[in-house]
């Protein structure tokens, strides 16, 4: 079991970003939100590498939803 308190924030954030890829596809899934929901995401995350993992996460889950 792990502790989310004894990650450092970058790590956190990363946790983070995965939860909001997770909701982000699985509200597409659903019919709660179009396709403009990942771009709404991505573009209020300043840093790059950060949109480049949520952008990932966001591929990873479509895979594992069976969302196109």
């Amino acid at each position: 079991m792990h502790n989310l308190c004894l990650l450092s924030d970058s790590e956190k954030n990363r946790v983070e970003l995965d939860k909001q890829a997770a909701y982000a596809v699985w509200q597409l899934k659903n019919g709660k939100a179009g396709p403009e929901v990942f771009f709404n995401q991505a573009e209020k995350i300043a840093d790059d590498d950060e949109r480049a993992f949520f952008e990932q996460s966001v591929e990873t889950y479509k895979s594992m939803m069976g969302v196109v």
